[in-house]
């Protein structure tokens, strides 16, 4: 039980790592990279989830596959590192980025996260995420 204990605060401590320099190297808020990879996997480095579109979603952040085609232009596509917590914490983080660029950071740039082009300000997503905040 002890051995479990240390290494779940090894895990955690680990994951945060990765949100502050994330966080940091974007300009994006460490705890909202951290509520939005709760309200996307429960903080689970290895969900994957299909989605009825024909997606799916990778990891810790749920990269959604629509963003792969974007990363290979980049070289920032690896099949290997997707699957890292850190290095999807920080493709999460760029896309984040990419949201906050378009919409300034705001609600909607959150909501783009999780729906794109249709992001809206006062979605569930949104709200979800809010309350993962614990404001």
């Amino acid at each position: 039980m002890l051995v479990a204990l240390v290494l779940l605060a090894v895990v955690q401590f680990a994951f945060a790592y990765c949100f502050n320099e994330a966080g940091r190297y974007y300009s994006i808020s460490p705890r909202l990279l951290w509520a939005i990879a709760k309200v996307e996997s429960s903080h689970r480095w290895n969900a994957l989830n299909r989605n009825r579109n024909g997606t799916y979603d990778i990891g810790l952040m749920q990269i959604n596959s629509r963003w792969l085609p974007v990363l290979r232009r980049y070289g920032l596509y690896d099949e290997r590192w997707i699957w890292e917590p850190c290095y999807n914490t920080f493709v999460g983080a760029w896309v984040l980025r990419q949201c906050i660029n378009r919409y300034g950071y705001s609600w909607r740039a959150v909501d783009c996260y999780n729906r794109g082009s249709k992001a809206k300000e006062t979605s569930q997503y949104v709200w979800r995420v809010y309350r993962s905040l614990g404001w």
